[in-house]
């Protein structure tokens, strides 16, 4: 009698499927106890970032605030026209104002320069000369200085007065700080640019103690319309 034996064949795709699941179980497990990332999440956070990136718009460049128009580092004082072509033609020097070492004062503009001996403009800034016209256009020189002054008729107190020529009264004029009468000045630094003197030419503290070291008895001053 022969006996036939049942052949048993091996099923792989049961094996495979739970091979796979045994995997997945395995990975999921070590995942939650931390011990490695799995791939898909690596590649989400991947795609996230590389999302971002794309749909970040670059911010714009940031640009310096302007810089006040300067010469050889000094301010000058033009905030109007600072950085412009209008503010470059503003505080060039008067084609007019002669050569060397010198103070120029422009009634038109009512600006102030101090030039050294080979032109270079060392300092400019905005002053407040006289509303009355009493100043000629012409070359002067420094001739007396005080470091404290009072205005004729007590109209002020002023410091750092330097003077260079007199008015039709024979009254002294010159560059001062701004007076003050009881301590008030009788000006705002915001109205230097226009003409608010009855002869003299008011400057700033810091721009009248510049020029009083500048210019010593004898020092040229040219004024020009």
């Amino acid at each position: 009698m022969t006996t036939h034996r049942r052949e048993v064949k091996p099923r792989y795709g049961r094996i495979a499927a739970l091979s796979s699941a045994l995997t997945v179980t395995v990975v999921a497990a070590l995942a939650g106890l931390g011990v490695f990332t799995s791939g898909t999440a690596n590649a989400g956070a991947a795609a996230g970032d590389a999302a971002y990136t794309s749909s970040t718009t670059p911010s714009p460049l940031i640009t310096a605030p302007a810089r006040p128009l300067t010469t050889e580092g000094v301010t000058t004082g033009q905030p109007a026209t600072r950085g412009t072509a209008a503010g470059a033609a503003a505080v060039a020097v008067p084609a007019d104002s002669g050569t060397g070492r010198r103070v120029v004062f422009s009634q038109g503009l009512q600006r102030v320069w101090l030039l050294s001996a080979h032109d270079t403009v060392k300092r400019t800034y905005l002053v407040s000369g006289s509303v009355t016209d009493n100043l000629q256009p012409g070359t002067y020189s420094v001739y007396s200085r005080s470091r404290w002054a009072v205005g004729v008729d007590d109209s002020g107190v002023m410091q750092y007065f330097v003077r260079f020529t007199q008015g039709p009264t024979g009254a002294a004029i010159g560059f001062h700080t701004i007076p003050t009468q009881n301590g008030v000045p009788l000006q705002t630094a915001a109205q230097l640019g226009t003409p608010q003197s009855h002869g003299c030419i008011r400057q700033r503290t810091p721009d009248a103690i510049a020029l009083w070291k500048y210019a010593p008895d004898g020092t040229q001053v040219v004024v020009v319309a």
